[in-house]
């Protein structure tokens, strides 16, 4: 009777195995894992929003809808900028999707744009990450799809020609393809990215793009999410003591390295340049240009802590300056005012 009960287990065991063929140690490789059902909108977000985590589902059909745009917005001190766009924020909408998930990208190129404009996302397998699949002159659109095959945190950015133009104007933003079965379970999640800008007055009053700073690699600012500010004042990140954060950082560029460091704090897992490989108690991080990073740290006491650039005047005196805002119980056995208690 015992030998019957285990075959039968072993049986079933067999049979649930083989309906999910799709998720983790399935032995199914991405590229033939199947994408089910009908196609669906993509949730995307503004930053420093993320999507919510993908959890332990299948691989889906699912469409993302981006508009190039070409605005003029604050970018600091009351000072406006041109800026070009993805769905009109720097940086573009955070995208998020599981290895597996078959995606249909749909970019409209707004009708009064001056130039093309296309996207390259570095989480595609194939000719110019869809660039060349996209191109579309003002008042047209292009659509392709692409399977994600491989999990990451990846960016996208505008690849028309003059590329650093379109970069430095604050096209780009960030794919993360989680892997089946998700991202283990954190507290609060956060999207921030990095770029520069090249500045010089136009005939209009406001700025503009400077070709020859930007070729000297010589930016006017270093900013998180496209604004000096972005993340001060009452648009603080916010987490509470003992929980676990989880920062999802890019580098647009179009040219410096960033070395990524938040004050006060050790990252437990870095999620080296967004993909598999961690490592872990890292007080800073570096981030390519065009390239990602995946940090995460559990907060232990109260306060105000400085996100920067630690390449550290871009901090203080060109804006890549942010806050984390924790509150909760103070705890005198990690970090206390004054000296040793007097026996």
């Amino acid at each position: 009777m015992k030998q019957k009960l285990i075959a039968s287990g072993l049986i079933a065991a067999l049979l649930f195995g083989s309906c999910n063929t799709n998720g983790p140690g399935s032995g199914v490789s991405t590229i033939n894992m199947v994408a089910e059902g009908e196609p669906e909108i993509a949730e995307i977000t503004a930053a420093p929003n993320v999507p919510a985590p993908i959890k332990d589902r299948g691989p889906k059909k699912l469409i993302v809808d981006l508009i190039t745009t070409e605005i003029i917005s604050e970018i600091a001190d009351g000072k406006e900028y041109t800026f070009w766009t993805f769905n009109d924020i720097v940086p573009g909408s955070f995208i998020r999707v599981r290895e597996g998930d078959e995606i249909q990208l749909n970019l409209k190129n707004a009708a009064n744009s001056i130039l093309p404009h296309n996207i390259d996302l570095h989480s595609v397998n194939g000719p110019g990450g869809g660039a060349e699949a996209t191109f579309a002159a003002p008042g047209h659109e292009a659509t392709f799809t692409f399977k994600a095959l491989n999990p990451g945190l990846f960016v996208y950015h505008c690849a028309a020609p003059p590329v650093p133009m379109h970069i430095a104007n604050g096209m780009y933003g960030l794919i993360l393809v989680e892997p089946a079965g998700g991202l283990p379970k954190v507290d609060r999640e956060y999207y921030i990215m990095q770029g520069e800008f090249y500045t010089k007055a136009s005939e209009a009053g406001y700025l503009e793009f400077d070709n020859d700073k930007g070729n000297a690699e010589n930016p006017d600012y270093v900013l998180f999410n496209g604004k000096k500010g972005s993340m001060l004042g009452a648009n603080m990140l916010e987490a509470k003591v003992g929980e676990t954060v989880r920062l999802f950082i890019g580098n647009g560029g179009p040219n410096l390295v960033s070395s990524f460091h938040v004050i006060g704090e050790i990252f437990d897992k870095v999620y080296i340049e967004g993909g598999k490989t961690t490592t872990e108690n890292i007080q800073t991080t570096l981030i390519p240009a065009g390239g990602a990073v995946i940090v995460e740290f559990k907060v232990d006491v109260p306060g105000v802590y400085n996100i920067v650039d630690h390449s550290i005047s871009r901090a203080f005196n060109k804006g890549a300056l942010g806050q984390l805002k924790v509150i909760g119980d103070e705890d005198p056995r990690v970090f206390k005012t004054g000296g040793f208690d007097k026996e």
